[in-house]
């Protein structure tokens, strides 16, 4: 028997606030983690690439995952609301036991789904046999845990054809997809491929986002949700009421999009400072100079323009 879907929607791929001593910075996670929930959005992506999972040892993406049920939990009892959904990978090991140990430890922090990478189950690029095989493997040693897949693009990019994503629906075990083909053909193979399954698909890339939707995509998990997120989560709004300027914010945020090439973690770090909420521009993955002027102008120029945009829908 299945698990119940999780909500659909809009899924921020979380950074990691990082003090001056590298160490995880759980003051600024709780001032992140209002910002997410003032935004609107529906679920939060924890413990990702985004969130440098890579560069955290077993006992940081643990410790990272329960600060952020934690969190989720106190914040949202607080605005009397209920909690955002969370789902977290961490998933990084190489070897089976490792892999599952990881699943267990950060499963049990209390995460609505754990998220396996799809890279992971092929390590060495056999093909869908030894996918299907690694997958197996885990269903059986993780029981009755709900999962999801990460198409992670570190240390390659495995992307699950519609016939392999419809293999792990049919699982009953998944319930997550975070796609990161950037192709809207390909989108509608796979959107196609999981109708009438628990596995809702979560669309990484912001230029195919609402033409997606419309094909049943279940919603966005993405880096730019991390500047932006209210603003996604109002697309969503509008094209779930069939709202026409669901459109002119698709051009907005597609274009926006653009500037996540730009020296990223760092540059959503710096972002939200200007926006109330602070941290340390210290990541593990680069150093703070990346970060250098004219990038500091464009994301300056690009929080005047998200506020012309919600001027525009208010």
């Amino acid at each position: 028997m299945g698990n119940k879907p999780i909500a659909r929607g809009i899924y921020p791929t979380m950074i990691t606030p990082f003090d001056s001593w590298h160490r995880i910075d759980e003051e600024a996670l709780r001032r992140m983690m209002q910002f997410y929930l003032e935004s609107g959005v529906q679920g939060v992506f924890a413990v990702c690439q985004s969130s440098e999972m890579f560069y955290l040892t077993l006992k940081e993406r643990v410790q990272l995952a329960r600060a952020v049920v934690r969190l989720n939990e106190e914040l949202s009892a607080g605005m009397g609301r209920a909690p955002l959904c969370v789902v977290a990978s961490g998933h990084i090991s190489e070897a089976l036991e490792d892999q599952l140990e990881e699943a267990k430890q950060i499963y049990d922090t209390g995460i609505d789904a754990f998220v396996l990478v799809s890279n992971r189950m092929d390590l060495d690029r056999q093909g869908d046999d030894a996918f299907k095989r690694h997958t197996e493997a885990l269903l059986a040693g993780t029981q009755d845990m709900p999962l999801g897949i990460y198409e992670c693009p570190y240390p390659y990019k495995r992307l699950l054809s519609p016939a392999l994503a419809r293999w792990c629906a049919d699982t009953g075990r998944f319930l997550f997809l975070k796609d990161t083909c950037c192709s809207l053909p390909a989108l509608k193979e796979k959107i196609a491929a999981l109708k009438g399954t628990d596995m809702g698909l979560f669309n990484a890339n912001a230029q195919t986002l609402l033409p997606s939707l419309e094909l049943g995509a279940a919603g966005f998990s993405g880096v730019m949700a991390n500047f932006h997120p209210d603003l996604y989560a109002r697309l969503y709004q509008l094209f779930c009421q069939g709202d026409a300027r669901a459109q002119a914010l698709q051009d907005f945020i597609g274009f926006a999009a653009l500037s996540e090439k730009s020296a990223y973690p760092v540059t959503a770090k710096y972002h939200m400072n200007l926006v109330g909420v602070p941290m340390e521009l210290v990541t593990r993955t680069r150093p703070a100079s990346d970060l250098d002027e004219q990038a500091k102008i464009e994301t300056r120029a690009l929080i005047t323009l998200e506020n012309q945009v919600r001027r525009l829908l208010a």
